[in-house]
């Protein structure tokens, strides 16, 4: 079992498949942009993109895995900051995901050029370029599931793959010691004012770091996976990251802008050996296609998540996050976000392009980073699934310097946008102060707060008649015979799910809740004689759950004073589509005909706990109870042992971590 599990759908793999994927994809256009001002110093600010990225990646997780819901950095700053201030990190990355599907789509034209010349000019590039955002917003209005993201990591990883082959290839038959000792000689050296213009520009390999924090309610991760996907993401990330940028530092230069727009044509095409170059400049060019076409995907799909999460808190007014009868996406948010792109490609500017995007993604950076080191002194004592290394004590709290060093970097990266990249600049404080124009004023209008969070109910954003979803559902477990028919009937509503929706990833969560008595602290020791009944009621459900054709079963338990105010909070906090609930067991004035008791008075009576959960729930309550053949004679004689009722302190799951 696993301490405050981080939930449901999608595991390492997806989640790396998406910050890879836009590491790779910005690669493929950033790289050309960067050597063309910083010459033969190319790599020295990849170095620094990669010691901000460094920072950010654990300053983003920390900060998803204490508040696990939808929307990256807009949670990360509502938590820490007010409405306010998360509206501006999530505009801010709306510009981005907006930004990318243009540049994505537009880098695409120039490797298809590769192919005939024609598709990287004029009315050409601008039609292709268009049809591929038309084709991403098609695909974001069809909906993607966790095995969309599973199936992107396959092609991502077999670009990793081929970039790795190409930085091996390159550090051996391109690469020149003296780009690092004496860069002028081989490359030029670039005045300081060129090397503050393209940093900014490597910031734009990090988008996908807020897209897969945006995902966090939807991680099936433990602890110990979250670390090891930490350590895996920066040694993916920063190898070829850095290795393409050494390459590009001796090969790029020379060639006098000619493959700014395709840096990596570049890079293949600088081997002298032609059985090397002539297969790679074509591998380069499909691999880049791919990737760029499905990081142009997430970006649409992060827009969508990220739009619907802001119309969901009242930031954006509500019915632009009206989601379609048949999809249920948010259909009016990739319609807009297909006719921005769109516009942006005209200029056919991709450092234009680039500089917007690094615009945005400044200012989410350095939003998040305050706003976990605010959350260490606001929420010190809450349970933290990752806590970032680099810790020191601080005015009575723990401050963690990575997350210091991210707003700090951040900061001066906005700080040389603003003084270097004019256009860019205006384009970027157009946007953000249009946006805070709309927030406040859709705020005000409807009566609301500007800086406390007002949400409207998910459901009032669907055209759809009333549907039961059962994608995931939490099953309070009791330790009695019982627990298997709650499984079973669980199980076969999750694997129908499972087999209508066609994208798999149904989760049961099973939940042993822990009663412990008010005479008692909240944290006090559970005996072990309890805890392993817990352990082994919960396998057992595990076991009869995952019987189910692609079924998973996630098992937790918590500690409470009350057994039904845990299951509420719990099914809330893990955003369940339905609750499936044990009545308590029938007796003879209690349950009545329609849970096995006794035709009566009292056919709907039910106990205290199950009464607040069908009362409470902000979801479907599924409500189960003994076969007829179960049920107890009202005239016999009681059990010798009777059945504990739910919320016993004998009794179930694991947020606050049972020791």
């Amino acid at each position: 079992m696993k301490v405050t599990p981080l939930k449901r759908q999608l595991g390492s793999p997806a989640l790396f498949g998406i910050v890879q994927g836009f590491i790779a994809a910005s690669i493929y256009f950033s790289t050309g942009l960067v050597a063309e001002r910083a010459l033969g110093l190319t790599w020295a600010v990849f170095l620094a993109g990669g010691v901000l990225f460094a920072v950010i990646v654990p300053s983003y997780v920390e900060g998803a895995s204490l508040h696990q819901e939808r929307g990256g950095a807009t949670v990360i700053a509502r938590y820490a900051f007010n409405e306010l201030v998360s509206f501006i990190a999530g505009w801010a990355i709306c510009l981005d995901y907006l930004i990318l599907v243009a540049l994505c789509a537009f880098a695409s034209t120039d490797y298809l050029a590769l192919f005939w010349s024609g598709f990287s000019e004029g009315l050409s590039e601008f039609l292709i370029a268009s049809a591929i955002v038309l084709y991403v917003a098609l695909m974001a209005i069809r909906g993607a599931g966790p095995r969309h993201f599973e199936r992107a990591a396959v092609f991502v990883l077999g670009d990793l793959i081929l970039q790795l082959l190409i930085v091996g290839f390159g550090m051996a038959l391109i690469f020149q010691p003296e780009v690092l000792t004496d860069p002028s000689s081989i490359a030029g050296s670039p005045s300081m004012e060129d090397m503050i213009f393209a940093f900014p520009l490597v910031l734009v390999a990090f988008s996908g770091i807020d897209a897969s924090s945006g995902l966090a309610g939807q991680v099936a991760i433990g602890r110990r996976g979250l670390r090891r996907l930490i350590g895996v993401r920066l040694v993916a990330a920063m190898v070829p990251y850095l290795g393409i940028a050494l390459v590009a530092s001796a090969a790029l230069p020379p060639t006098d802008g000619k493959f700014v727009e395709a840096p990596m044509l570049g890079i293949a095409d600088a081997f002298e050996q032609a059985w090397i170059r002539e297969p790679a400049k074509y591998l380069v060019a499909i691999s880049a296609l791919v990737i760029l076409i499905s990081a142009a995907q997430a970006a649409m799909l992060g827009l969508s998540r990220l739009g619907y999460a802001l119309a969901v808190n009242r930031q954006i007014p509500s019915k632009v996050g009206s989601l379609s009868r048949t999809r249920a996406t948010p259909v009016g948010i990739i319609g807009f976000g297909a006719v921005m792109a769109i516009c942006l490609l005209i200029p056919a500017d991709l450092e234009f392009l680039a500089a917007i995007c690094a615009f945005g993604a400044t200012i989410a950076f350095t939003i998040v980073g305050a706003s976990v080191v605010w959350l260490r002194y606001k929420e010190p004592d809450r349970d933290r699934p990752y806590r970032m290394p680099l810790n020191v004590r601080f005015r009575g709290g723990s401050l963690p310097i990575p997350a210091v060093l991210c707003v700090v970097m951040s900061s001066i990266a906005f700080l040389s946008l603003l003084i270097e990249h004019g256009s860019a600049r205006w384009v970027g404080v157009i946007w953000m102060a249009a946006g805070v124009s709309l927030y406040v004023g859709y705020r005000t209008s409807q009566g609301k707060p500007v800086l406390k969070r007002v949400t409207v109910p998910e459901a009032a954003l669907t055209h759809r008649a009333a549907e039961a979803e059962f994608g995931s559902m939490l099953v309070p477990i009791l330790g009695t015979p019982l627990d298997d028919d709650i499984m079973q009937t669980a199980g076969r509503l999750a694997a129908e799910e499972n087999a209508d929706d066609g994208e798999g990833g149904a989760v049961i969560e099973a939940l042993w809740i822990f009663e412990v008595p008010m005479a008692l602290p909240l944290d006090t020791r559970v005996p072990d004689p309890e805890l392993k009944r817990a352990r082994a009621a919960l396998n057992r459900a595990k076991a009869v759950g995952e019987e189910y054709q692609g079924v998973e079963v996630a098992t937790a338990v918590v500690r409470a004073r009350r057994a039904g105010q845990a299951i509420v909070r719990e099914a809330k906090r893990r955003g369940v589509e339905a609750i499936v609930l044990a009545a308590e067991e029938p007796t003879r004035v209690g349950g009545g005909l329609r849970l096995g008791g006794k035709p009566g008075l009292h056919d709907t009576s039910v106990g205290e706990t199950t009464r607040y959960v069908v009362n409470k729930a902000h979801c479907r309550v599924i409500l189960t109870a003994p076969p007829a053949k179960k049920a107890l004679d009202p005239m016999g004689p009681v059990p010798s042992e009777p059945p504990l009722p739910l919320g016993h302190a004998l009794g179930v799951s694991e947020s606050n971590g049972a020791r």
